[in-house]
């Protein structure tokens, strides 16, 4: 039977007590001392793997998933070197191979002697699961259908090269852990310190869902293109008019470019003293992560741009090659100005000038600036009629118009976020 305590580099499992506590099943169920113990333990497993099928949305052998489950989240010196770039040879190898063998038993083992002592006619619903319709509430749909297909592939791995070339197939898609599995993430300070949490419902929107702006797409694409493919790219700001497609601009951006390694990071601004400790976790991974401030500006009085200007440039360590900051703003210095500011005394500032340079130095550091600016009259109706196109809107044309000129006059002007709006509302009348 395999003997769990004798993994070498996958140990330390999130969720890793139903692994331990099944363990100890296989090898005890038998011994008559037990068997109140055997029977309250074997319970409380299936409960347990019957919750994490319906918070992950795993189906068939629950057994089966679980231990994929296990596999493709652990963080180790192996998994993390496979991530993106695949590993060699190596001693390294052969070490993940002694895991896997163990892994393998695991998948292997038959349960009907278990079945059979503690009468558990219920134990084939345990290893056909089918799932109530319910998705998942932490992975998106493609990643529970890889993690549940990468289930019945390790089931049936022919030896142990197989399972293993699987596990390093599945590290180079998809990443090992929450980074590997996720797109975007938060940022939380709370007692175990600074926690990257990941963001499970992501709005799936595509470059080409955002009418115009041809020419700052461009730009943003290829400082992005260049960056996930490991070429010199710059910080990038995009300012301009609100609801012109900045923020939805960086949402389309990540789901272009997740598949070959880009992770986004939303951090406030409240937050930037933690960017050092951030940056630290993301470092040494094989991502690409964008750190990304979402409607960024500061007042006068506010002081934490000093943060952001030290991370982006000017410390002494160098910032890492795998990380890159984009921030969307509706101003374009960032930092509040006042008349006061060129005024040759301002409180007894003698050195006005510095002061000006002191305001102005932070979006310097943005290498890349992308303006957003409102359509035109013309630019909306095309936004408008392109969007109607998109939905299935069937209205003519000028009476189309007219209504989104008469929209757009009480709900914010002309922007493509009133345009999305407008449609939203027609859609919202059609029966």
């Amino acid at each position: 039977m395999a003997n769990v305590d004798e993994l070498i580099i996958y140990r330390e499992f999130e969720n890793g007590a139903l692994l331990h506590d099944m363990a100890w099943l296989m090898e005890h169920y038998k011994e008559e001392v037990h068997q109140i113990e055997v029977r309250e333990l074997f319970f409380g497993c299936m409960h347990n793997l019957i919750d994490l099928a319906g918070t992950y949305g795993f189906e068939k052998n629950l057994w089966h998933a679980y231990l994929t489950f296990l596999l493709v989240n652990n963080e180790n010196v192996f998994s993390t070197s496979c991530e993106i770039k695949g590993v060699t040879e190596g001693s390294l190898l052969e070490l993940a191979k002694h895991d896997f063998r163990i892994f393998r038993e695991l998948f292997a083992y038959d349960f009907t002697g278990i079945e059979e002592t503690l009468g558990a006619g219920f134990f084939e619903e345990i290893l056909d699961y089918r799932r109530a319709g319910a998705a998942s509430r932490v992975y998106n749909r493609r990643i529970c259908s890889r993690i549940c297909e990468l289930s019945e592939q390790l089931g049936s791995a022919e030896d142990l090269e197989q399972f293993t070339e699987y596990m390093i197939h599945f590290y180079r898609e998809f990443g090992v852990g929450k980074l590997g599995l996720h797109k975007a993430f938060r940022v939380v300070h709370d007692d175990c310190g600074v926690q990257i949490q990941p963001i499970t419902n992501i709005m799936h929107v595509n470059l080409d869902d955002l009418v115009g702006y041809e020419i700052a797409k461009k730009k943003l694409i290829d400082n992005t293109e260049a960056f996930v493919q490991g070429r010199r790219a710059n910080n990038c700001l995009l300012f301009g008019d609100a609801g012109t497609g900045k923020s939805s601009s960086i949402k389309a951006i990540l789901n272009q470019y997740y598949d070959q390694g880009l992770r986004i990071i939303e951090i406030y601004k409240h937050q930037f003293q933690d960017l050092n400790e951030v940056i630290a976790q993301i470092k040494n991974r094989n991502y690409r992560f964008i750190i990304y401030m979402d409607d960024l500006s500061f007042e006068e009085f506010e002081i934490e741009y000093k943060y952001l200007k030290a991370v982006i440039e000017g410390g002494l360590e160098k910032k890492p090659d795998n990380i890159l900051i984009y921030a969307t703003s509706n101003r374009r210095n960032l930092i509040r100005e006042k008349f006061r500011d060129n005024q040759e005394e301002r409180d007894g500032d003698i050195h006005t000038n510095d002061t000006i340079q002191e305001k102005m130095s932070l979006v310097s550091r943005f290498g890349v600036t992308i303006y957003f600016g409102s359509p035109s009259k013309k630019e909306f109706q095309k936004i408008v009629k392109t969007l109607a196109d998109r939905y299935g809107v069937t209205m003519p044309e000028e009476e189309l118009f007219l209504e989104a000129n008469k929209w757009e006059l009480s709900h914010g002007g002309l922007s493509g976020r009133t345009a999305q709006q407008f449609i939203d509302y027609l859609l919202g009348q059609m029966r």
